[in-house]
């Protein structure tokens, strides 16, 4: 492919994605800054390419490995819900491809994001692309559970991946007091998004809805 083509390329996927911004602003009551981070980031380079053309459309999407690349609207409501600033450090519970961990990126730096992916395949392709892509993100091969032990605790989790009780104490305790934690949870055909924020006395949850994700590993 010549380099015209590719810009042409790049021009289409740049207007695809506004266009997806704009129907996302129009449907979620999600912050600007979700936003902004949704279309600074180009999710045609983190899918398959017999899939590309399809990057922009408000879908999940298979990446290989019976795992899924999320809808941007399901990015953009998870990402609003853990109400993230600048400079806050999260953990990220199934890699996957890469994308929502950019999305966060967007807003937190990227050296702030820690993320956990089962398959070593895709941990290790999600790895190469982020850091291509100029995201320096720390990708962990392996369980999530055993994943950062010894980093402090983070100001925030979530999940790509649904257990099937509820989120396990072995990622809410790598939560400061005041963290947030974000995930859905329950078996196939009854899932539901919660928002968990941890008190020094205890949980306050509050649930966002059905939402149907790949089971947790």
């Amino acid at each position: 492919m010549n380099d015209d083509a590719d810009d042409a390329n790049d021009a289409d996927h740049e207007r695809a994605r506004r266009r997806l911004v704009a129907d996302l602003r129009g449907r979620l009551d999600v912050d600007e800054r979700t936003l902004a981070a949704i279309e600074a980031v180009p999710r045609h380079a983190f899918l398959p390419e017999r899939h590309r053309s399809q990057a922009y459309a408000d879908r999940p999407l298979p990446i290989g490995h019976d795992q899924t690349i999320s809808a941007p609207h399901m990015v953009a409501m998870m990402t609003d819900l853990l109400d993230l600033e600048p400079g806050d450090r999260v953990f990220e519970v199934g890699t996957g491809c890469g994308y929502h961990a950019a999305v966060v990126a967007e807003i937190v730096g990227g050296e702030n994001v820690y993320s956990a992916e089962y398959v070593p395949e895709l941990a290790e392709a999600a790895r190469e692309r982020l850091h291509r892509l100029g995201y320096d993100v720390t990708v962990h091969a392996g369980d999530a559970r055993e994943a950062f032990r010894d980093a402090d605790p983070f100001d925030a989790a979530y999940l790509t991946c649904a257990p099937e009780g509820d989120v396990p104490d072995s990622i809410l305790e790598r939560v400061r007091i005041g963290g947030r934690v974000v995930a859905p949870v329950g078996s196939l055909g009854g899932q539901r998004l919660v928002r968990l924020d941890l008190r020094a006395d205890g949980i306050d949850r509050t649930d966002h809805g059905g939402v149907r994700f790949v089971p947790m590993r």
